[in-house]
């Protein structure tokens, strides 16, 4: 099995355009604002860093789910445990950031939980970094994980940027609720109200 995308060239992931070029680049932006989130003191700067992480690694997660997933499924021998593992990592990061946005700024409950959804995203990374993607790797030649990369690009620009729970984990389920949640999600966004539209009864 090749060795985790972390330490690899971009040449030896296939290039800038590549699914995994792409994965990791997103990851480490994911970790740097994280990062950035827990170094301020300022209430408004961590809101405005908090929200960054939160759309990032929704959009990211979507087109995950919608587009790459299924490719290792199909892919990879043991792809229905290896992603099923990440999809219930999701999860809970979706039920934990419905729930911080329902919490105040500054709630220590809500910081508490921003915590918990840092450290299940860094988990959450390292287990794509160093089991998924690497038995993708494997399974594929330079030229799939380029077009991969350029479908799930693709899917990443127009998917959701909040969390909602009710999504289904998979397609069809996800892309048939996840296109209209996406037009609401970025028309609240340029509102500047956030929040999600579906979360499950408390």
């Amino acid at each position: 099995m090749s060795k985790t995308i972390k330490d690899q060239t971009v040449e030896q992931l296939g290039g800038s355009s590549s699914i995994l070029v792409r994965q990791r680049r997103e990851h480490e932006e994911m970790d740097r604002l994280m990062d950035q989130y827990l170094t301020l003191d300022d209430l408004h700067q961590r809101e405005r860093i908090l929200k960054q992480v939160v759309h990032l690694v929704f959009s990211h997660a979507f087109a995950e789910e919608t587009v790459l997933w299924p490719a290792v499924r199909a892919s990879v021998p043991d792809g229905e445990e290896l992603t099923a593992r990440v999809e219930e990592e999701h999860q809970q990061i979706n039920d934990l950031v419905a729930d911080i946005e329902r919490l105040r700024a500054g709630d220590p409950r809500r910081e508490d939980k921003v915590q918990r959804a840092f450290a299940l995203i860094r988990q959450d990374i390292r287990d794509e970094e160093d089991l998924l993607l690497p038995r993708l790797q494997d399974a594929m030649n330079t030229a799939r994980l380029r077009t991969l990369g350029t479908t799930w690009a693709a899917v990443r620009q127009t998917a959701p940027t909040h969390p909602h729970p009710v999504i289904p984990r998979r397609p069809p389920g996800n892309a048939l609720l996840g296109v209209p949640l996406s037009v609401y999600d970025r028309v609240r966004d340029a509102l500047g109200t956030g929040g999600s539209a579906s979360r499950r009864g408390r």
